[in-house]
């Protein structure tokens, strides 16, 4: 797995809980920190020195990393990269196969403004891996997980990947899927809202057969409003560790930038979202 720090403590404490994980599955972490590419003229007396300035938060912030990785007794490589931060945590996570990439989050205010262009959006619209996001303050589990479908190809894969946690960690699923019409529809066309309740339903359903098929005791749940509330209102109130999501493809990140069910989930989450691409 790899995991990206910036120096934050938001991204320390998601590689302290990247710690545990690794543990359990046995896999090796490689840490990365990116450094911006220098955009100055490279001919000028004294780049060296900037390039050593440019360079410095990232070795404190990885040496960090290494003090941590110790005294928890994990096993990590450390890799500090230069250029375009996203594309280079993608290339990282390519080059090294990796299963996942795991990324903190800031607090909310930090991220009202910064979600939409910011490194996470990027990754999560462009990479082929999963990636996990963990909030400041969250930590990673798995013994009630909720699960978003809409019963597309895509909330496929992430019921598949929901299970596959369940399975390995004794877990539970909670899967919803949320009918999300304007108001105006309930009076003008209620016929069309029933259909959409009844494909929700049906959606949760397969995905419960699916699950209980491997053992994994799964309860289903139709919600009617705004997608994201619905969703992060669950959460809250089953006290779910993990929510797992599908993500579109390349596309996503188009729909992340323009405030999507997604990007909202991720923000405002009191645990760590996990956002199936593979």
């Amino acid at each position: 797995m790899i995991v990206a720090i910036d120096g934050s403590e938001s991204g320390f404490n998601a590689l302290r809980q990247s710690f545990k994980l690794a543990a359990a599955e046995k896999s090796w972490i490689t840490v990365v920190c990116v450094v911006p590419s220098y955009e100055g003229d490279l001919d000028l007396v004294g780049v060296g020195n900037i390039m050593e300035t440019m360079h410095k938060p990232c070795e404190e912030a990885l040496a960090k990393a290494k003090e941590l990785a110790r005294t928890d007794g994990a096993l990590i490589k450390t890799v500090c990269e230069e250029g375009d931060p996203y594309q280079r945590i993608i290339d990282l996570a390519e080059a090294e196969n990796a299963e996942l990439i795991i990324m903190g989050r800031r607090g909310l205010a930090r991220l009202e403004r910064t979600l939409m262009g910011s490194v996470t959006a990027r990754v999560i619209g462009h990479s082929q891996r999963d990636i996990l996001v963990v909030p400041r303050d969250g930590e990673i589990g798995w013994k009630k997980i909720l699960i978003a479908t809409d019963g597309s190809k895509y909330s496929k894969a992430a019921v598949e990947r929901a299970i596959d946690f369940a399975e390995a960690y004794g877990g539970e699923l909670k899967i919803v899927s949320i009918v999300d019409m304007p108001a105006e529809f309930y009076a003008e066309a209620p016929q069309v809202v029933d259909d959409l309740i009844n494909k929700a339903k049906a959606y949760v359903e397969d995905a419960k057969k699916l699950a209980e098929s491997a053992g994994i005791k799964a309860e289903t749940l139709v919600r009617e409003g705004e997608s994201h509330r619905m969703i992060l209102d669950i959460a809250e109130d089953l006290s779910i560790n993990a929510i797992v999501m599908g993500s579109h493809g390349r596309t996503g990140l188009k729909r992340l930038l323009m405030g999507s069910v997604v990007e909202k989930v991720i923000g405002y989450a009191h645990c760590p979202v996990l956002i199936v691409k593979s």
